[in-house]
């Protein structure tokens, strides 16, 4: 994403974002994106990708770790 382009977040991603910022997620890049936000996988699957290709999440490693938002996604989810 470069600094021209400001992605279009619906109230979902937002909300993702959020719970994101409140160190409630798990996030794993191991086969395709896994998603988890309390413990509960997250119903949709594409979330994460969508929001890492974004830029507004750091792309995580193979094994689960806390989702970070990038400085990007901080800096959107606080404009909203």
């Amino acid at each position: 994403m470069d600094a021209t382009t400001t992605p279009t977040l619906s109230n979902r991603d937002r909300t993702v974002l959020r719970a994101i910022a409140d160190g409630r997620c798990q996030v794993s890049g191991g086969c395709g994106m896994t998603l988890v936000i309390d413990g509960l996988c997250y119903a949709d699957q594409f979330a994460g990708s969508r929001l890492t290709g974004a830029g507004l999440v750091a792309v995580p490693g193979p094994a689960p770790e806390p989702a970070r938002l990038t400085s990007t996604g901080l800096a959107l989810l606080a404009a909203a």
